[in-house]
């Protein structure tokens, strides 16, 4: 196995991740679409204060911050284009 091989693998590994991330965001909207905020929001509450407590107790490089940014401005530009197609 030489180094392309590798990479190959990996990048098809990130690929697959990511679409399984996008894929878990619109079945979290078609959620929150069909049921009330009463519902889902203690729920997303949750989810976000683990998040952040999570985040709050480790230290991240730069780089990973921005890393962090980078997929947040993916999964927006995906649910901008979810919502265009749902249209």
């Amino acid at each position: 196995m030489n180094d392309s091989n590798a990479r190959e693998r990996l990048d098809a590994k990130h690929e697959h991740n990511r679409e399984q991330r996008i894929e878990g965001i619109k079945h979290w909207v078609e959620y929150i679409e069909s049921e009330p905020p009463e519902t889902w929001g203690p729920q997303q509450n949750a989810v976000v204060n683990g998040q952040l407590d999570a985040a709050q107790s480790v230290q991240t490089s730069t780089s990973h911050q921005q890393h962090v940014k980078d997929v947040a401005a993916e999964i927006l530009e995906a649910s901008d284009e979810f919502d265009d197609d749902a249209e």
